[in-house]
């Protein structure tokens, strides 16, 4: 095959759902009036003679072509018999609905635009193989119409998102991926090396630190979609890259950014849906607000009898009932992280239907205000749905004294051997000095929001090219 012969463009084309919107009111064996242009994949191919009939496809839907010796000649009709499934064509013709009602485009012009040189995938039983689906995504999406509305929805989603703090007077910015201090999240980078400057950088794990820069500079409202990156597990639903959306509003709190998160995630629902109504795990779940507010200590409680703020710091107590319990925490070397475990594992999975955890320990919060009645207790909370965590907020801590103490204890569980403590920013810290007014912030998973909006059990499904192993 000569690629340099093949058309350089084929413009002007039109979308099949046209073709079938303006042509739908045609009775069997009457031809429509006007030409159409068309441009898609082969998809399947039948006839014998002088008859070939082949389906198109393109990104709106699909038509059959009906091409005809009389019609085309010998040499055309030839091209169009030796047409191979996947290869892409543009065609030219008028449609008529045939006898037995399947509406057709009667080709009069013919052009291959690039030929498919290998075999393509059963369409009849789609791709089988979910490896190939994940690695190989365009023959995914080119097999499973469900595949590519998945992925226009979450493109819904996302515009939604955007109008929503759009609508509210929110400025979108863009803050570094490559940072000389990662901060913002209790999580392993990816570290790399930057040649002219020779100074070791860090992929960004969260865009908060320098967001609420911005709130000190004095945009009130300011949010970030972009990608984050951490040096992490694989799961059903953590990816190292995945998506987040991070948004700050001065002079609110806690309980105000919870309101606008919950309403966030409901016009998404509708925007994806039509309805704020999902069904998750088997269940109908209602996303509209409000959503429950349940207190972390209770809710443990409930699960395993007691409450591990109220039990105390010292971790071993803790260890021992976690044992009891048949909860592995041989890995979990403090008291936060032993507490984190059993919200993980005794909590989150049963919060199906979208709910706030609320009231979190200092010590899992690094970056939070403190509340004025608890001891210890931060405001904080965490938005959970599906048996998963979608969302976390708090009302941001303004007091550099109290930010930099916090900073030093997290760098003091680093040397003690915790890869995901918070290293000191103290550029962050001389920021605060300045005055951050109060202000409540929420990162918002926009992966896990995908996978709950289109009923999916995996993050590889929502992600477009999902890290995979060699």
């Amino acid at each position: 095959m000569d690629y340099r012969s093949l058309p350089h463009r084929f413009g002007e084309r039109e979308a099949i759902a046209a073709l079938r919107a303006a042509e739908d009111g045609l009775a069997p064996e009457q031809a429509g009036t006007r030409a159409w242009r068309l441009a898609g994949r082969v998809l399947g191919r039948r006839g014998q003679g002088g008859v070939t009939f082949l389906d198109l496809e393109d990104e709106s839907g699909r038509v059959q072509l009906l091409a005809e010796l009389e019609r085309l000649g010998e040499e055309a009709y030839g091209r169009v018999r030796e047409v191979s499934i996947g290869d892409l064509v543009g065609v030219e013709g008028t449609v008529l609905r045939t006898k037995r009602g399947e509406l057709s485009l009667q080709v009069a012009g013919w052009q291959l635009l690039a030929p498919c040189r290998l075999p393509f995938p059963d369409r009849h039983h789609g791709l089988q193989d979910v490896e190939v689906r994940h690695r190989q995504r365009y023959l995914d999406l080119m097999t499973d119409p469900d595949a590519r509305e998945r992925f226009r929805a979450r493109a819904r989603m996302v515009a939604s998102i955007r109008r929503s703090l759009d609508d509210a007077g929110f400025v979108e910015v863009e803050t570094p991926v490559l940072q000389p201090l990662y901060g913002g999240a209790n999580a392993r980078p990816f570290t790399t090396h930057h040649n002219q400057l020779d100074r070791d950088l860090y992929l960004r794990v969260a865009t908060e630190l320098y967001l609420k820069r911005l709130v000190v500079g004095g945009l009130e409202r300011v949010y970030e979609l972009g990608k984050d990156f951490r040096n992490e597990g694989v799961s059903p639903k953590h990816n190292p890259e995945f998506t987040m959306l991070e948004f700050y509003e001065a002079y609110a709190d806690c309980a105000d950014v919870m309101e606008r998160t919950e309403r966030i995630v409901a016009d998404a629902a509708q925007a994806v849906l039509g309805t704020t109504k999902v069904e998750v795990k088997g269940r109908v779940v209602d996303l509209a607000p409000p959503w429950p507010r349940l207190v972390l200590g209770e809710a443990i409680a409930e699960r395993v009898g007691v409450d591990p703020i109220a039990l105390g710091r010292d971790p071993e107590p803790l260890r021992a009932l976690m044992r009891e319990r048949g909860v592995d925490a041989a890995q979990d070397r403090t008291w936060a992280q032993l507490v984190d475990h059993l919200v993980s594992h005794c909590v989150e999975p049963e919060l199906v239907a979208p709910a706030f955890l609320v009231d979190y320990p200092v010590e899992l919060s690094p970056l939070a205000r403190r509340k004025p009645d608890a001891d210890g207790v931060v405001e904080r909370f965490e938005a959970f749905c599906g048996g998963m965590e979608i969302a976390n907020g708090f009302s941001e801590l303004n007091d550099p004294d109290d930010q930099r103490a916090r900073f030093e204890e997290q760098a003091a569980m680093g040397r003690a051997g915790d890869e995901e403590a918070h290293p000191v920013d103290d550029d962050f810290v001389t920021a605060l000095e300045y005055g951050l007014p109060p202000t409540g912030g929420v990162g918002l998973g926009v992966d896990r929001l995908a996978m709950l909006l289109t009923g999916q059990d995996t993050i590889r499904e929502v992600v477009l090219f999902p890290a995979m192993r060699n």
